[in-house]
């Protein structure tokens, strides 16, 4: 008889202690399951979040560059202070760093303030950035406007929106098509205060320059749910003034001389793990002392270090797992064979060859493992998710809380706006300037791991569970190497 049908009759000879090898090798290999599952979906988290979350390279005026000129000048001149200069980013050296590769789009930030003109702007009281009573004209510093125009070319695509801090309520947002055009968005409370609605026309008179008057379209109406000021200081203006429009008309409200110009324009880096060598490569194509880069792909790196932790915790779940597995089922076939020495010694005395009973406790044992990968593959995914949310939910918790530090420290995101990109998507918009309303704290995005049991996951699961066979039938194989069968018998 070949030690194969041996195997399988003594399993099914003895089912109380066959369905308690099944139930313990289940055990194991539904722990092994799930940290496998989580430490796959954990590097898929990660590699979605190269896509998903990305990074971005920020092309701005260098300002260190410009206050070591001021002070320059205020060393040598006598006669009056000289004041801070910096200069605009101008979209033609934009469009050449565009070009670099792992660049997936750009857009370029222009934000400006106007002056209410036949309707009332919304008015806070003393140094308050909260709302505060409505109908009152004004509300603005000399030389600043009660209205903030973030100049974009899609709503959709800034932080407030994307965030869902702000959303639309009316109408549309601001799109690639009102480039050129003296189309506005504006926020809910402004428009029920003056009787607003989307086809409505409103002045804005610029602060600058001739100090034109605007007729602007109203295209759409939004809702924004912070509480925060679009400026600081005496003078602030409450968020609800803050109103949308092409990035055209907002450097038309500057100024001529603004033209195809802008504060800042932001890349965003179709690879993050490239953000560096973006950097260093535009560098080269930029005038440093007049421009500065500065990278931002702290939601990447958040997301990779959470995600990292998961992995490692997985990973030791597996080795801890597997390592324990390996002895107890070491121990439960040394008791086996303990119990099954007369079996042995029989079989020995029959002449059958040593590695062959060996190769039966094997076989034995492979046909459990079979049976318990079934029963790990149907309880894994309810396990793997169950610890695997468990632990994002920890580390999200963590990332958090140091994000709130940090920006405690820094100042204020805002929205941004984009310039012509080519081919390129303006929609993926991913700067930030003044002008926002957007919350004091950056959100940070959370990874989700996808919890799936694969083929290729039980293919995984049966090669650790045969290493655990294996190893625990070589541990106790030398029980039975050194039974002799005259003295099996004998006892």
């Amino acid at each position: 008889m070949n030690f194969f049908k041996r195997a399988w009759l003594n399993l099914t000879a003895k089912k109380g202690r066959s369905i308690l090898l099944i139930l313990v090798t289940s055990a194991i290999m539904l722990f092994v399951l799930a940290g496998l599952l989580i430490r796959n979906a954990a590097d898929s988290a990660t590699s979605n979040a190269k896509r998903s979350v990305g990074a971005t390279v920020t092309l701005s005026a260098n300002r260190a560059a410009a206050f070591k000129q001021m002070r320059s000048r205020s060393s040598t001149s006598k006669t009056s202070r000289p004041k801070l200069t910096t200069s605009p980013v101008k979209l033609s050296d934009a469009k050449q760093i565009a070009q670099l590769n792992n660049i997936a789009s750009y857009s370029a930030t222009v934000s400006t303030s106007a002056n209410a003109t036949g309707f009332d702007a919304i008015s806070t009281s003393g140094n308050s950035s909260t709302s505060g009573g409505m109908g009152m004209k004004g509300g603005s510093t000399s030389g600043s406007g009660d209205i903030a125009i973030s100049g974009v070319t899609s709503t959709s695509s800034t932080p407030a929106f994307e965030e869902k801090s702000s959303k639309m309520t009316k109408g549309r947002g601001i799109t690639t098509s009102d480039e050129g055009t003296n189309h506005v968005v504006i926020e809910s409370e402004l428009a029920k205060q003056d009787n607003l609605s989307v086809g409505d026309s409103i002045k804005l008179k610029a602060t600058t320059g001739t100090k034109k008057t605007y007729t602007m379209t109203i295209v759409g109406i939004y809702k924004a749910s912070s509480s925060t000021s679009t400026q600081q200081g005496p003078g602030a203006t409450d968020p609800s003034n803050s109103v949308y429009t092409s990035y055209t008309f907002a450097n038309t409200v500057k100024g001529s001389k603004y033209q195809n110009t802008a504060d800042s324009v932001t890349f965003k880096v179709s690879n993050p793990a490239k953000v560096s060598a973006v950097k260093t490569a535009g560098k080269k194509l930029i005038n440093t002392s007049k421009y500065s880069l500065t990278t931002n792909d702290s939601s990447y790196q958040t997301v990779k270090a959470s995600m990292a932790n998961v992995k490692s915790f997985a990973d030791k779940i597996v080795w801890l797992v597997t390592i324990a597995g390996t002895i107890i089922l070491a121990l439960i076939v040394i008791l086996m064979i303990r119990e099954r020495r007369y079996e042995i010694g029989v079989l020995l005395s029959l002449g059958e060859a040593r590695w062959k009973i060996v190769a039966q406790f094997f076989v034995e044992m492979v046909m459990v493992l079979v049976v318990s990968i079934a029963v790990a593959g149907v309880g894994g995914k309810f396990v793997g998710n169950q610890l695997g949310q468990q632990l994002v939910s920890q580390q999200a918790t963590t990332a958090t809380t140091s994000s709130t530090a940090t920006q405690t420290k820094g100042g204020q995101p805002g929205v941004g706006g984009s310039a012509p990109s080519g081919n390129r998507k303006p929609s993926d918009n991913m700067s930030g300037a003044p002008g926002s309303h957007t919350s004091g704290t950056t959100t940070q995005k959370q990874a989700e791991l996808d919890v799936s049991v694969t083929v290729f996951d039980l293919v995984e699961l049966g090669g650790f569970g045969l290493a655990i066979m294996f190893l625990s039938i070589m541990l106790a194989a030398g029980g039975i190497l050194r039974l002799q069968p005259k003295k099996v018998l004998i006892d």
